[in-house]
C-alpha cells in the first residue's frame, strides 16, 4: 500500500471546522475540539426524534453539547439537500469532521471544505468497513481493533487512511464497554491527526480493497443463540449484542435476553447443549456444544436487566432446565 504524497504544507494553525455527529459516541470528539480552542463554525446533527410512549422530541447527545457551548446547530432532514450544501458552502469551512453522523454523505458536500472531510471509523481499516465494526469485531472474537482517521470519499469507508490507533479487546469485554473506550480515545486520535496535518508530517495511505472486510448493521435476526456452538462462539455473540439488542434464548415459553457472559475454563464431559449445569454465586453455568459458559445478567420481556441473583428470584430456572 503505497503512501500518498503530503498535501498539507500550508494547513492553517487553527482550521475552521464544521462538525457532523449525532450519538454519544461523537461527543468526546466534539468536546475535545472545543476545549482545544478550534473554531467550530457549525454543528450538524440529525433532527430531534420522538422517544418513548409520549413520543416527545428529544435532541441528540451532540446537539445537547453544542447547545451548552452556544454553537450554531444545523439539523437537515437530508444532508443531500441543495439548500444544506449551500449553507455549508457559505460558511467556507477548512475542514469537515464527521463522527457517527448516521447518514451517507455525497461528494458535493465532501468537496466543499478546502482540506476535505475527516471521519473516525472504529476499526483498523480496511477491516470492518460499515455500520457495526465494534459489534462485528467482538462477534468474530477478535483480540484487537482500533480507530482509523480517514479522508472521506463517497464509497463505504473507502477513503485514504491518515492515522490509526490500535486497541486491544478485553477477554470478556462487551460491545458497550469497547464502544465507550473507543469514544473517549477518538477525541485524542482526532486531535493528533489534525495536529499532524498542520505540521505537514501526515502521510495518507490508500486502503487495499483486497483486504477489506465488512461489518453490516446489527439486527435482531442474529440474536438467537445456537447452544450447539462452542462456548467461545456463544460468549462472543452475547458480548457483541450487549447492551443492544441482546442475545436471546427461549426458556419457560418466554424469550429471555442474556448479558455479561464468560467462558468457563476446564474440561467438560457429557454435555447437553443448552442445559443449565448449575447455579453459582455469579450466575448460571450453561452447557454448550463445546465447554461451559457463565451467564451473569438476564432480562425478561418488558422488564429491567438484572444480575442473576435478582433475576432468578422472580424467574426461577432450575438445574437441568433446557434453554433454546
Amino acid at each position: 500500500m503505497a503512501p500518498v504524497s503530503n498535501l498539507n504544507a500550508d494547513f492553517p494553525a487553527y482550521p475552521k471546522i464544521v462538525f457532523m455527529g449525532t450519538p454519544d459516541y461523537a461527543v468526546p470528539s466534539l468536546e475535545t475540539l472545543i476545549k482545544q480552542g478550534y473554531i467550530i463554525q457549525a454543528v450538524v446533527t440529525q433532527p430531534d426524534r420522538p422517544v418513548g410512549r409520549s413520543k416527545k422530541l428529544v435532541p441528540s447527545p451532540v446537539k445537547r453539547v453544542a447547545t451548552q457551548f452556544g454553537l450554531e446547530i444545523l439539523q437537515p432532514e437530508k444532508p443531500s439537500d441543495k439548500g444544506f450544501y449551500e449553507g455549508i458552502r457559505d460558511v467556507s469551512p477548512d475542514l469537515l469532521v464527521v463522527v457517527a453522523f448516521g447518514q451517507i454523505l455525497k461528494k458535493d458536500l465532501l468537496d466543499i471544505p478546502r482540506w476535505g472531510a475527516l471521519n473516525i471509523h472504529a476499526s483498523l481499516l480496511p477491516k470492518y468497513r460499515g455500520a457495526a465494526p465494534i459489534q462485528r469485531a467482538i462477534i468474530n472474537d477478535e483480540t484487537k481493533t482500533g480507530l482509523s482517521v480517514m479522508r472521506m470519499e463517497e464509497g463505504l469507508d473507502t477513503g485514504p487512511v491518515l492515522l490509526q490507533e490500535e486497541v486491544l479487546i478485553g477477554l470478556d469485554e462487551t460491545a458497550g464497554e469497547l464502544h465507550d473506550r473507543l469514544a473517549l480515545l477518538s477525541g485524542d486520535v482526532l486531535l493528533k491527526a489534525i495536529e499532524e496535518m498542520r505540521s505537514g508530517r501526515l502521510i495518507e495511505k490508500p486502503q487495499d480493497d483486497k483486504l477489506a472486510t465488512y461489518a453490516p448493521k446489527i439486527d435482531r435476526s442474529i440474536s438467537f443463540i445456537n447452544w450447539n456452538q462452542p462456548a467461545s462462539t456463544i460468549s462472543a455473540l452475547i458480548r457483541a449484542l450487549d447492551p443492544w439488542p441482546g442475545a436471546i434464548t427461549p426458556v419457560g415459553g418466554k424469550e429471555i435476553k442474556l448479558f455479561s457472559s464468560k467462558v468457563v475454563e476446564g474440561e467438560a464431559l457429557d454435555l447437553s447443549p443448552g442445559r443449565i449445569a448449575e447455579h453459582s454465586v455469579e450466575g448460571l453455568l450453561v452447557e454448550t456444544g463445546k465447554g461451559l459458559i457463565l451467564i451473569r445478567e438476564f432480562q425478561a420481556p418488558g422488564k429491567k436487566r438484572l444480575v442473576a441473583a435478582d433475576f432468578l428470584r422472580g424467574f426461577p430456572i432450575n438445574d437441568g432446565t433446557m434453554l433454546g
